[in-house]
């Protein structure tokens, strides 16, 4: 039980940075959104050694492992736009995969290079 409520209060605090930096973005008129402003508060917090990792490991890890249930919203969300599909269907599927390629190319180059630091630090 004390499991459970220490991931809930993590994950809670994950939620609160999020509309704190959504606040922040609407109050500042800024075009990013306020998520990923949050991910660099943390990141930002996290580097300083003002925020503990053991502080936010265990509600990350928990959003982390139920990442997939937030994108069965927008697929549920795509069979409203079947006309769309049918007609730009195409031409998104590429735009996605483009994306994703350069997702998973990017993440494993920056991975690869934080490797070689740590390596290098050993």
């Amino acid at each position: 039980m004390k499991k459970w409520i220490k991931i809930i209060a993590q994950a809670a605090f994950f939620v609160i940075v999020s509309m704190l930096m959504n606040a922040l973005v609407d109050w500042l008129g800024l075009t990013i959104p306020g998520s990923i402003i949050g991910m660099f508060v943390v990141f930002f917090l996290l580097q300083k050694k003002w925020l503990r990792l053991e502080w936010v490991e265990a509600g990350a890890s928990f959003l982390l492992a139920e990442l997939l249930l937030f994108f069965i919203p927008p697929s549920v969300g795509i069979i409203s736009y079947q006309n769309l599909m049918l007609h730009e269907g195409v031409q998104i599927f590429f735009v996605i995969a483009i994306g994703t390629a350069i997702v998973m190319a990017s993440s494993g180059l920056v991975a690869q290079r934080i490797a070689k630091r740590k390596e290098m630090r050993s």
